[in-house]
């Protein structure tokens, strides 16, 4: 006779399976975190439009819309100065003449941020011309100094004077001729190698009677991101081999007194030092942006009012003056992180603000390659938690945990020390993993069920086969007894489930597994004979043997069927049950005799549920006991007959297995014929034997 393995247990669900799906995960964690790291590097869209929405949120978060102490003032051409003096373009004298105020208030430096490539059509000079060329006449105007005959002339020389940086523009798309060298009249030297500046191709610059006399000029070339929003400047632009300023960079150095400006390389990347300042730039020459504020925030005037005389007393002393335009109808409006409408002069007195201030922000060229560095340590953690058998919810709260750190880092680098740090890649890679393994778990699950589907659904087919060969062959007890036991079974383990006993066994499959497997308990009554298994008195101490194998040929017949069952051999848990059910808490149980925990928790459930039912129910040997009789008898085989933890579950839950056993009546017909051969009986005399005392000799049956 083949012996039960006593330390037989309940057979893992997809535990391999899962533990490749975890690895599976670290692997595919790694690589994403490897393939969003080297997007990082590269600038990828999607990478660089979440670091520059963390950007844009950063600088929103620590601006203010209040005016602060300002080194620049914009002079501005608005909407009310051009309808008081006149519509746009201004003859040049009035600009000249705006300039020779400003400059009579000693600013620091001026910059004007306004490109004039064509002739003023209105000087009188080129009335004269326009007269002779198109009607040959030689046109006299007299009691005007020679000065004002020329409007650009006389601009020119009032910019010269007043020392007024003048604007260029830098083209990339085709190249220009010129006739005399573009020079910016400030230099650059130091690390050059560092930087891989942009190469314009052609410039446009103001027409020749202002930019010859412009002694300083630099460019207005401005550069918006792939969204449409501008958050650095250009500094330097490569033309023709000589680097060219730009006119925020030109017009601080003015105000500084300096000419030259050298570029270095530092730990964090290379930055260019003017005077006492060191403004970071990257490889390409740009400076990252810094707003404090809406364009409110910084200081200027209206042209007009300096133009009438109505300035503030010492409003433009020692201040960079820029001297632009917000008109809507001239369009040098730009999209920026706190404003939709901030003017070109403004973006320029911001940068110049910046500079001064030493708040220019940086990203450092370690930036990407940290982020990269980042995204596999997090992919990495990830992975180890689901390989280490953690739940999504714990990876969820430690991605959660590793993102916010990712963001108050980025903002404290931001805030303190004007880092702007990339930690989109890492983020990415955090929710990208969270995402993935999320999916592949629920698509796992759903495929796991659908295996099980199929497989409890084989599995009841072969229940309903075999009881119904038991059926056709055999004289059994009622199929209400089954749906009894079944229900039992399920109750009983649901209520050790919910109160904390066995949980790492009684998981929702198992349990299910439970019901299915529990009509099957008695199946192996079909190889005892029928002289044995339907005698209706006292059976011999040799039959006795033969109708204790019962056990053994249920576990040979399951286990028989379940070679037909793809998968995992799920019957294995009928099997179980259907041998081990009269075993005893005791030891004194068959029929290997096993003892305590080393009966299958299965077993000992089946075992309650079997008892209880023999008991209250009617059968050939014996009339039914009632309720609170068959509960108090089940009760003195506590710790010898029944797990003492089943056996409390079952008594918890006495109101539920009252109403099964309503809802499951045996079929009245059945019971007053007295029908049903001793299946249950076993059942039941494996409990009154033990010496409980409750039932009369008379009662006492074989198995």
């Amino acid at each position: 006779m083949r012996r039960i393995d006593a330390r037989a247990q309940p057979p893992g669900i997809g535990a391999a399976q899962s533990r490749r799906q975890d690895l599976l995960l670290l692997v595919l964690g790694v690589s994403m975190a490897l393939a969003i790291g080297v997007a990082g590097l590269l600038r990828a869209a999607p990478v660089a439009r979440l670091d520059n929405a963390l950007l844009d949120t950063m600088m929103r978060a620590t601006a203010t819309a209040s005016p602060a102490p300002s080194s620049t003032v914009v002079v501005d051409i608005d909407d009310v100065s051009l309808s008081a003096v006149g519509q746009w373009p201004w003859p040049r004298y009035r600009l000249a003449a705006l300039v020779e105020r400003i400059a009579a208030e000693r600013p620091s430096a001026i910059a004007l941020d306004v490109l004039l490539p064509e002739a003023d059509r209105v000087s009188l000079a080129d009335i004269q011309k326009t007269f002779q060329r198109d009607f040959g006449l030689d046109v006299a105007i007299t009691g005007v100094p020679d000065g004002l005959l020329d409007n650009d002339g006389y601009l020119g020389q009032a910019m010269a004077d007043a020392g007024v940086v003048g604007a260029r523009y830098f083209y990339f798309d085709h190249a220009t001729r010129e006739t005399a060298p573009t020079r910016p009249g400030v230099g650059f030297e130091g690390a050059l190698d560092a930087l891989d500046l942009d190469s314009a191709r052609g410039v446009l610059d103001n027409v020749d009677a202002i930019g010859a006399q412009t002694r300083v000029s630099g460019f207005v070339n401005m550069q918006v991101d792939g969204d449409g929003v501008l958050r650095r400047l250009p500094l330097l632009i490569e033309y023709r081999g000589v680097l060219q300023p730009s006119l925020a960079l030109a017009t601080t150095m003015q105000a500084l007194g300096v000419s030259s400006g050298q570029v270095v390389r530092g730990r964090d990347g290379a930055s260019l030092v003017i005077g006492p300042h060191v403004v970071p730039i990257d490889r390409r020459g740009h400076a990252l942006l810094r707003f404090d504020g809406p364009p409110a925030r910084y200081a200027s005037v209206p042209a007009v009012d300096v133009l009438a005389g109505r300035l503030a007393p010492q409003a433009l002393r020692d201040k960079i003056v820029v001297i632009g335009s917000s008109a809507v109808g001239l369009g040098d409006r730009h999209v920026t992180a706190l404003s939709r409408t901030f003017s070109g002069s403004k973006v320029q007195s911001a940068l110049m603000q910046n500079i001064v201030d030493g708040r220019v922000l940086r990203s450092p060229t370690w930036g990407a390659g940290a982020a990269l560095a980042f995204g596999l340590l997090i992919a990495l953690l990830q992975g180890g938690l689901l390989v280490a058998g953690r739940n999504l919810l714990t990876v969820a709260i430690v991605t959660l945990g590793v993102m916010l750190a990712l963001g108050a880092l980025a903002f404290v680098g931001f805030d303190m020390l004007g880092l702007v740090l990339p930690v989109a890649a890492p983020a990415l890679v955090a929710a990208t993993v969270l995402l993935t393994a999320s999916a592949i778990r629920v698509w796992a699950q759903q495929r796991h069920a659908r295996r099980w589907r199929r497989q409890l659904e084989n599995a009841r087919q072969v229940t309903i086969e075999s009881m119904s060969a038991v059926a056709e062959t055999r004289d059994p007890e009622t199929g209400a007894h089954i749906k009894r036991t079944q229900h039992y079974v399920r109750a009983i383990a649901q209520r050790l489930r919910d109160t904390g006993r066995y949980v790492d066994v009684l998981t929702d499959a198992y349990i299910d597994l439970l019901f299915l497997s529990a009509p099957l308990h008695d199946i192996g009554k079909v190889g005892v004979p029928d002289h044995i298994l339907l005698k209706p008195g006292p059976l011999t101490e040799a039959e006795w043997v033969l109708m204790r194998r019962h056990a053994e040929f249920g576990r040979t017949i399951i286990l028989s069927t379940s070679r037909h069952i793809e998968g995992d051999n799920f019957l294995s848990v009928a099997a179980e049950i259907a041998a081990t059910h009269h075993e005893k808490w005791d030891g004194s149980g068959y029929p290997a005799g096993l003892k305590g925990p080393a009966i299958p928790l299965s077993g000992r459930i089946m075992a309650v549920a079997d008892v209880y039912d023999a008991l209250v129910n009617r059968r050939c040997y014996k009339p039914p006991f009632p309720h609170a009789q068959a509960m108090a008898m089940m009760h003195a085989l506590r710790g010898t007959t029944f797990d003492p933890v089943v056996l409390d579950a079952f008594f918890e839950i006495e109101e539920t297995i009252v109403r099964i056993a309503g809802e499951f009546r045996d079929d009245a017909a059945a019971a007053a014929a007295g029908g049903g051969a001793h299946v249950g009986s076993d059942a039941f005399y494996d409990g009154i034997e033990a010496g409980a005392g409750f039932a009369s000799p008379a009662l006492a049956v074989q198995d």
